[in-house]
């Protein structure tokens, strides 16, 4: 069993946004759904919590309201093996409403934050040479989606 599982709480989207994950994310699968029943809050037979999994990672679903929103303090990211891992997931989850942000994070059309990064750039900015990390970090800095060509320019210098 999971010891921490990620709880997203939602207005009245979580079946929504759980079918959207698992279809953006390969590996991911609906696990169960509960419903309201008499005793509320929410409608009798409406979807309450949803729980759901990507790539082997539990995910908690609540319709509980319009409450509280998400915000960037906390973000999901995705550890990408190459550009084309990070366009597919930049474009799937910008789609239908998501608004990209700098340096690779992005908010979902249901306002969650992710943070979309290849492997390869964290190897840039972790050079040992002070002087090359500081350059792809200022590459970083100028875009929105990621481009692992653009920061290994920078970090060529």
């Amino acid at each position: 069993m999971q010891k921490i599982t990620p709880f997203l709480w939602f207005d009245n989207e979580a079946e929504e946004a759980a079918k959207y994950y698992v279809s953006v994310f390969k590996e991911g699968r609906i696990l169960n759904i509960a419903r309201y029943g008499d005793a509320g809050p929410g409608p009798k037979g409406s979807v309450m919590v949803v729980e759901f999994e990507l790539h082997g990672q539990k995910f908690t679903a609540l319709n509980g309201g319009p409450r509280f929103k998400f915000d960037e303090a906390i973000s999901f990211v995705i550890d990408c093996k190459d550009q084309a891992e990070v366009d597919y997931y930049w474009d799937r989850l910008c789609e239908g409403g998501g608004k990209p942000s700098m340096c690779g994070w992005l908010k979902d059309r249901f306002g969650l934050s992710w943070h979309v990064v290849p492997r390869r750039v964290i190897e840039l900015m972790s050079d040992p040479d002070p002087a090359k990390a500081t350059q792809v970090n200022a590459a970083l800095l100028k875009m929105r989606k990621i481009d692992i060509a653009e920061a290994e320019r920078a970090h060529a210098g």
